[in-house]
């Protein structure tokens, strides 16, 4: 995939914002309601977010870490690497959503669960949104990333930008179904 490095960035910030918004009109919603579950394995609205803050509890810092030590000048044009490339297109939400299993770590079912993931959520899309402006000054190609299961893996910071946030989208969905 080759795409703009401002279109990109353009692009995830759309989404996040979007994100950031539907989260925000939750919070209004009662504990009961943004905690039932259509079954006893599906996840309830705060867990989706949960889930999510779990991921953003490793990404964000890690992101925030690669753009601040970078030295990279930015760059017209952001070309996706392979691996990059699949792992973000296996987050996209799509019609009929293929299931995947989550890590244990990460899989925050029957979890006792408050507003709190809410207020915890806002505060991480505000830092992603923050970020995505931060990336604007670094080459997308260049600057590389690991990813939570494996240090030894690097996506390029485009990549992983649109692996995080194309997760989110994909629980985020999964969390409007629940309503």
């Amino acid at each position: 995939m080759k795409i703009t490095a401002k279109q990109l960035l353009n692009e995830l910030t759309k989404i996040t914002n979007e994100n950031l918004e539907f989260v925000e009109s939750l919070l209004n919603i009662s504990d009961e309601k943004l905690n039932f579950r259509n079954s006893e394995k599906s996840w309830s609205i705060l867990e989706c977010l949960e889930h999510l803050n779990l991921y953003g509890k490793f990404y964000i810092p890690e992101i925030t870490n690669r753009l601040k030590n970078s030295d990279t000048k930015p760059t017209e044009i952001f070309s996706s690497g392979i691996a990059g490339n699949y792992f973000a297109k296996s987050m996209l939400p799509k019609e009929n959503l293929n299931k995947m299993k989550t890590f244990k770590s990460m899989n925050p079912i029957h979890s006792d669960l408050d507003k709190r993931v809410l207020t915890e959520f806002i505060a991480q899309q505000k830092k992603m949104i923050q970020l995505l402006n931060d990336a604007e000054n670094v080459n997308l190609n260049k600057v590389k990333t690991s990813i939570s299961i494996s240090k030894f893996i690097k996506l390029k910071l485009g990549d992983t930008f649109r692996f995080v946030i194309y997760h989110n989208l994909r629980h985020i969905e999964q969390a409007k179904r629940n309503l």
